[in-house]
């Protein structure tokens, strides 16, 4: 998802109030360096400010698509490695384990849907508090 690109409200307000005072005089100065050519290079210089801002999002946005990319072809060649190794060596081999890969003769085998613990044996919560104000607990599972 790309990263929202920045528009600035006080930019646009800006560039209005600009027009609008150059149509009352182009070299306006009402003192203490308020003047409209300050006012125009100030406006620029945000202008500028946030066209940066937003080309360096979309070349954030870009590497941020290329990493993904990256790490999609190292996800895919790391198990093409682990299935070369298990090939050449063999799935319960050593090698296997030290390549990352769990042997096979080391495997849990459980049946699909099955659940972990027996359902006439559902596990029981006991909590009690000690004392009006303490805060401590004590939970014991049983099962």
């Amino acid at each position: 998802m790309a990263r929202r690109k920045r528009t600035s409200q006080v930019l646009e307000k800006a560039v209005r109030r600009a027009s609008g005072i150059s149509s009352i005089d182009p070299n306006l100065d009402v003192g203490n360096g308020l003047t409209l050519r300050a006012f125009s290079t100030l406006i620029e210089t945000m202008r500028n400010q946030e066209n940066a801002y937003n080309s360096a999002l979309s070349n954030i946005d870009k590497l941020y698509r290329e990493m993904l990319e990256t790490e999609s072809q190292l996800a895919d060649m790391a198990e093409h490695i682990l299935m070369g190794i298990g090939t050449r060596y063999g799935k319960s081999s050593v090698e296997y384990g030290m390549a990352g890969g769990v042997p096979k003769n080391q495997r849990r085998k459980g049946l699909r849907g099955e659940s972990p613990i027996p359902s006439n044996e559902q596990p029981s919560i006991v909590a009690s508090i000690n004392g009006h104000d303490s805060k401590e607990s004590v939970v014991a599972w049983q099962g």
